[in-house]
């Protein structure tokens, strides 16, 4: 299946709402997991349905449900009878190629995004699909596997560093976003190093695979900025957005995140632009080497033309040359030939061809 487009075939000629999934399932059974806390106390439990996870909440804390596994519609529809989300809305979590946005509603802010990873040192990245519900005591979030890019928000929770433990859910939501975005700089950082080391290999010799390379970053690049870029309209409408669950001293916050979107955005776009350089100042170094190799062979050939003119005549089948007959006839014919060597070597010299 493609990573840039998803095949949709699935849920052709179904009717709005219906609880379709798009993508590919990458786990058995969700895994139903709460973290909850306050600045007293820490509980964290695992459910095998999010009827036990919904029940467990309670209003004095912070309520974190996270589910692995959105390829349960049962599972989706549950969900949305629990906490009162559209049918609309659950569609969208569903579908795994879903375009990230900013929905808000009576009783939550919800929001879908592109969480990305990449596993090893290959130029390969995935991004899964990320759904969060923000609430007035919880906050649910919604992802196709397990493993995130939030382990050091549950080592601050655990451990009680920073901020976490003392502010509300609307904190929590601002730090798990704050967590996708520094992601994705650092994803970029690494892209950047490697597109700037291409800058050491374009004017070496062993630069066979750079267009490969080049070519491979700029796919890469290219997923990145499909994922990165719509949310940076989902900040700037959360930012601008005055009927959220977002508490106003918490704007800030939200002001420094559509910041370093933007600064991501404007990253790729840079390492863009310097790769299409990088490929164009490669051809031109290819160019360059082929016009230096047509140089000397045309110095070359431009020698042994009038050489070649010379041997054509006195090689020909002639009964009568007079010249055969001179007794320096053969040493004549090595110094003209030496002259006009000479003679054209000066010239090229003096030229700067050589």
């Amino acid at each position: 299946m493609p990573r840039f487009i998803k095949d949709r075939s699935k849920a052709k000629g179904e009717a709005p709402g219906s609880l379709i999934f798009i993508g590919n399932q990458k786990l058995d059974t969700p895994l139903i997991h709460l973290i909850q806390y306050n600045t007293e106390g820490l509980n964290e439990y695992d459910f095998d349905t999010i009827e036990e996870a919904f029940q467990a909440i309670r209003p004095g804390m912070v309520n974190w449900i996270n589910v692995d596994g959105i390829h349960d519609s049962e599972l989706l529809q549950k969900i949305g009878q629990l906490f009162s989300l559209p049918q609309l809305l659950l569609e969208d979590f569903i579908n795994t190629d879903q375009y990230p946005r900013y929905e808000p509603g009576e009783n939550y802010d919800a929001l879908i995004l592109k969480m990305i990873q990449q596993t090893d040192n290959s130029l390969l990245i995935n991004a899964e699909q990320l759904s969060m519900v923000l609430g007035e005591h919880f906050i649910l979030t919604l992802q196709e596997q397990p493993g995130d890019v939030f382990t050091p928000i549950r080592h601050r929770i655990r451990k009680q560093k920073g901020r976490l433990r003392s502010k509300n859910a609307d904190y929590l939501a601002y730090a798990l976003l704050d967590a996708v975005v520094e992601n994705y700089n650092n994803l970029i950082e690494n892209f950047g190093r490697r597109v700037e080391d291409i800058d050491d290999i374009i004017f070496q010799n062993n630069g066979n695979n750079l267009v490969s390379t080049i070519y491979k970053l700029k796919t890469e690049l290219n997923f990145l900025r499909k994922s990165i870029r719509p949310f940076r309209d989902v900040a700037a409408q959360l930012l601008k957005s005055e009927e959220t669950f977002f508490e106003p001293d918490n704007k800030q916050y939200l002001a420094d995140l559509h910041g370093e979107v933007h600064q991501a955005i404007e990253n790729i776009e840079f390492y863009m632009s310097l790769l299409s350089d990088q490929l164009n100042t490669h051809h031109t170094n290819i160019q360059n080497r082929q016009n230096e190799v047509m140089k000397v062979l045309t110095v070359f050939a431009s020698i042994f033309i009038p050489l070649t003119f010379l041997a054509g005549i006195y090689g020909m089948n002639f009964k009568y040359f007079p010249e055969l007959n001179y007794q320096f006839s053969y040493p004549a014919f090595w110094l003209a030939s030496l002259s006009i060597v000479t003679v054209l070597l000066l010239y090229f010299k003096r030229k700067k061809w050589l």
